[in-house]
């Protein structure tokens, strides 16, 4: 039986013990408990065993790493033995170039300098030779020109090689000089349109004759290329042809689209297949064809339809 509380009396209270301050009761956490705070003393060691088995695989593969790593600096930095005279030798004939990568190599180099060689020269015959050749054939235009200001009449017994016209073509917008004879260094190279004469085996009738077929030549390609495109003219277009008294003007009558470099039939006082049916006063044009080639001929046939004093200007063909 529990003993009787005595009762209290008025100063006959205990005797003070002393007190042990207390802390201030903590703040509630709210973060959420983990497993080992809540799981208890089981849950904590699964959880110790764990994090110890995760530690043990990451120290294995460490170690096996830092030990490869290891292994393979000290193979990189062992010296290596000296070769033998041996490996030696076969190391430098290794090294050398065998007789065919030398060989493959200056044919390689002899290719390259062709192709240079090559590229240069058709820059030269398709660019160069114009250039050159439009600036002489300018020049000389120019020059005859000034001399017919001096006045004279025309002057009938020309030299080879010798300039006594000029020839417009409004439609192709050419101007070039003509001279004497068909030669290609002396005259065709330069630009100029040349005279069939004697020389070139058919002496050919001259824009002031009464009658007969004043022929001319001049390159279709490269060196100034004065007929280039006569392809293109058609029945009607002018064709004016410029001396120190005279302008005579023709009309392009037709055409003869190829033909054999052989056939001189083409610039006799009356040519077959023309359209011409009797002596007069005609034109021919000759030169290469197909284009950069000179297989054949391209023949462009014209009649005069006017003669014009000098003096008296331009004629129509040339005043626009």
């Amino acid at each position: 039986a529990p003993l009787p509380t005595p009762p209290a009396r008025d100063g006959d209270a205990l005797p003070p013990r002393a007190r042990v301050p207390r802390d201030p009761p903590a703040a509630v956490s709210r973060q959420p408990t983990t497993a080992l705070e809540t799981g208890g003393r089981a849950a904590r060691r699964k959880a110790a065993q764990a994090s110890a088995k995760r530690g043990g695989r990451h120290g294995r593969r460490g170690s096996h790493t830092t030990a490869a790593s290891a292994a393979t600096a000290t193979a990189a930095e062992a010296p290596k033995p000296p070769m033998t005279r041996v490996e030696a030798r076969r190391a430098q004939r290794a090294a050398k170039d065998s007789p065919g990568l030398i060989a493959s190599r200056a044919l390689g180099e002899v290719f390259i300098t062709l192709g240079v060689l090559m590229l240069l020269f058709v820059t030269y015959q398709l660019w160069w030779t114009n250039v050159m050749a439009d600036e002489e054939a300018g020049g000389a235009a120019n020059n005859l020109q000034h001399q017919w200001e001096k006045g004279g009449g025309e002057k009938k017994n020309l030299a080879a090689g010798e300039r006594f016209g000029i020839m417009y073509i409004p439609k192709l917008d050419v101007k070039a000089p003509i001279a004497e004879g068909i030669d290609k260094h002396s005259v065709l190279d330069h630009g100029m349109i040349g005279h069939y004469d004697a020389a070139g085996g058919i002496k050919t009738a001259m824009p002031w004759d009464k009658t007969g077929n004043f022929a001319v030549a001049a390159h279709r390609n490269t060196h100034g290329e004065p007929f280039r495109y006569i392809n293109r003219l058609i029945k009607g277009d002018k064709i004016v042809v410029e001396t120190q008294s005279a302008y005579y003007t023709y009309e392009m009558e037709s055409v003869l689209p190829q033909t054999s470099p052989s056939n001189t039939s083409v610039i006799t006082p009356v040519p077959p297949g023309s359209g011409f049916t009797g002596p007069g006063r005609y034109i021919t044009l000759t030169t290469c064809t197909p284009e950069f080639t000179s297989t054949f001929r391209l023949i462009v046939w014209g009649k005069m339809v006017d003669e014009r004093p000098r003096s008296k200007g331009k004629p129509e063909a040339l005043a626009g």
